[in-house]
């Protein structure tokens, strides 16, 4: 029971300074201001260098920026999977399950990172193509409405639920089969492929609506932890793909009557 209690104390204060740098880098990025664009929307810094600043050492910024965030969003649906995983190989009598259930969460979040890596130069063609080309500018509104309404479509594809499913079923304890170092991150990796292919359209909110909007970044969270944690995660995946899709019609609509 305390090694539980240390495992959980340790997980509450990852995620508070996780969340903690999260909060503070948004805050940095506030006070430098957007760019306004075409289209009556504002780009981001996050997609541009820094005076003095290689696009190598931009890219390094934002991976880093983005696993800290994607620590405060994922950790609290991801802690009762490595608390299962912990029990699970305690159980067993192998040695260190600290150090293995650790390997666990950076295997996960390796995962992330390298997504991280991937979306980066993808943001920046597009801020550079938004800034080149004013009557593209002029469509981004129109375009962020229709990724949020298909995110909110994902939601309910039996794609989605499948992912959800091994998500949700990570808890379950029955993890002896990844007992051992190399067996532990792979179970690390595969999880995090998983459970990020299961959060692709609620990931695409948060780049669609604001990669540092705190607002948008709690509601997304909130709600990847109800579909992981809620005893019926299907129908509460549903139902939050009812509301992105809402979301999105409404900023369709907007969008077109504004232009």
């Amino acid at each position: 029971m305390n090694s539980r209690r240390v495992f959980l104390g340790v997980s509450t204060i990852v995620f508070a300074a996780s969340a903690a740098m999260t909060i503070a880098t948004c805050a940095s990025t506030s006070a430098m201001g957007e760019m306004p664009m075409p289209g009556g929307w504002t780009m981001s810094h996050m997609w541009m260098r820094m005076p003095g600043q290689s696009w190598s050492g931009a890219a390094a910024s934002f991976v880093g920026t983005w696993v800290v965030m994607m620590v405060a969003m994922m950790l609290p649906s991801l802690v009762p999977a490595l608390l299962s995983y912990r029990e699970s190989v305690g159980r067993t009598g192998a040695a260190r399950p600290d150090c293995l259930t650790a390997l666990v969460g950076v295997g996960y979040f390796a995962v992330w990172a390298a997504l991280g890596l991937s979306i980066f130069p993808l943001g920046v063609a597009v801020a550079d193509v938004a800034m080149r080309e004013p009557e593209l500018s002029r469509a981004v509104p129109i375009i962020i409405g229709v990724a949020v309404l298909m995110a909110g479509v994902v939601q309910q594809t039996g794609w989605k639920a499948r992912h959800l499913a091994f998500c949700r079923e990570a808890a379950d304890g029955h993890l002896t089969r990844y007992v051992g170092v190399g067996a532990a991150w792979r179970h690390g990796l595969h999880l995090g492929l998983r459970c990020s292919q299961s959060c692709v359209g609620l990931t695409a909110v948060v780049l669609a609506l604001g990669m540092m909007d705190l607002r948008v970044m709690a509601v997304v969270a909130a709600a990847i932890t109800a579909e992981r944690l809620a005893p019926n995660g299907a129908r509460a995946a549903r139902v939050i793909g009812l509301v992105v899709t809402a979301v999105g019609f409404v900023l369709i609509v907007q969008a077109t009557g504004a232009s």
